[in-house]
């Protein structure tokens, strides 16, 4: 505990109180809100998106930034995030998009996915999925990202990261390994 915290309020407790909201799933598919840090604590089923953001037939990489609470420092897909509590996901995926990358861009609605994984010492993220496409029309890489979110950014072919993947697994996000796994499932129009 925080020394002079009133009413004993820990460290802990400090960081759920700025945990922002946003919904979790119930058994029987109804929403509620909860906080991010709880959800993925105690691994609560819950909405996220996942956005791939194309030139050609390349994929939109970033490597999280090291300060991540959690799978710092792996690469992963394009943009992930939460909708916040009563924000529609295809607004989240957006507002994301702006962001952590710096960019806008058109995006289509995909499929709907689930997973679940591990992601930190006690970290467990069960999530449904809206998975977004986008279309860059330049190569060029963004260079107006957040650096507090994301460390750096490249291009790779599905190839090329299968390849990757498979001979350094430790260097990309578990969600990342799971959609390479089910490619077929989130209807992106650039097939593996």
């Amino acid at each position: 505990m925080r020394a002079g915290a009133p009413g004993g309020v820990s460290d802990s407790d400090t960081i759920m109180a700025a945990d922002p909201l946003i919904p979790a799933i119930a058994d029987n598919g109804s929403l509620f809100a909860i906080g991010k840090l709880q959800a993925h604590r105690t691994g609560q089923k819950h909405l996220a998106i996942s956005a791939f953001v194309f030139n050609g037939d390349r994929l939109l990489l970033q490597r999280r930034a090291r300060g991540k609470y959690h799978s710092p420092g792996q690469w992963a897909n394009s943009c992930c995030t939460h909708p916040h509590w009563g924000e529609a996901v295809e607004a989240a995926a957006h507002r994301r998009l702006g962001e952590e990358l710096g960019i806008s861009v058109p995006l289509t609605h995909r499929a709907i996915v689930e997973y679940r994984a591990q992601v930190g010492p006690g970290l467990i993220e069960h999530e449904i999925v809206h998975v977004f496409e986008g279309r860059l029309a330049k190569a060029t890489l963004p260079h107006d990202f957040d650096r507090s979110e994301v460390a750096e950014l490249r291009w790779a072919s599905i190839g090329e990261l299968a390849t990757d993947i498979e001979t350094a697994p430790h260097r990309y996000t578990p969600w990342l390994r799971i959609y390479l796994k089910r490619w077929s499932e989130l209807a992106l129009r650039l097939a593996a």
